[in-house]
């Protein structure tokens, strides 16, 4: 029986660091990225997962092995980053110059992904993993791990604006007192932005 999906947004790069979004791009993880990562083990080793899921990105699956998983890691292409089309490597503050007003989560990118689409393989994330025993672990990315999050509780994918995600954070999603139809985000953002994972 299905019991929590773990979410782990990858590890720094140099452009989530400076605000760049990054979708199909492959870049590796800053050492500092990989330093979180790290620290995201002794939090995980503990549940015991009967999968791992990542994103076929490279930063996810090199976050995945920082983690201690990447033997078990399984590519799941659903787990992609939102593919920002004509946006991709822009800053948020250079798309609103050139489009007041925008949102992603509202608009998509032109060249990419509606936020139709995204909540299309957000569903279908959640379709497989509810249908999988045990607990189950995702390595994926911010924005969709946000779409991720609102699709989790029956929410449009706009509301995926609400759910901040940092890098190396660790997230989980489950169900109140094992009702399917009770799902609830256990966790969320763990740990905080520049607050050390381990004590």
């Amino acid at each position: 029986m299905f019991q929590n999906a773990y979410f782990v947004r990858h590890g720094e790069t140099t452009w989530s660091k400076s605000g760049q979004h990054t979708g199909r791009t492959e870049i590796p993880l800053t050492e500092a990225g990989v330093l979180r990562a790290r620290q995201l083990a002794p939090h995980l080793a503990p549940i015991g997962f009967s999968r791992v899921l990542v994103s076929p990105r490279q930063r996810a699956l090199q976050t995945c092995e920082q983690c201690g998983l990447g033997a078990r890691a399984e590519t799941e292409p659903n787990l992609a980053e939102w593919d920002y089309g004509d946006y991709e490597g822009k800053r948020s503050a250079e798309i609103l110059a050139g489009r007041p007003g925008w949102s992603l989560f509202r608009d998509g990118c032109p060249g990419g992904e509606s936020p139709e689409q995204v909540g299309v393989r957000a569903d279908a994330v959640i379709a497989r993993v509810r249908a999988m025993p045990g607990n189950v672990v995702l390595f994926s990315h911010g924005h969709f791990g946000r779409v991720l999050a609102a699709r989790w509780v029956g929410q449009p994918v706009i509301e995926g604006q609400r759910y901040l995600l940092d890098t190396a954070t660790l997230g989980k999603l489950g169900f109140e007192h094992g009702n399917p139809g009770a799902p609830v985000i256990a966790l969320w953002n763990y740990p905080p932005s520049g607050e050390p994972a381990v004590p």
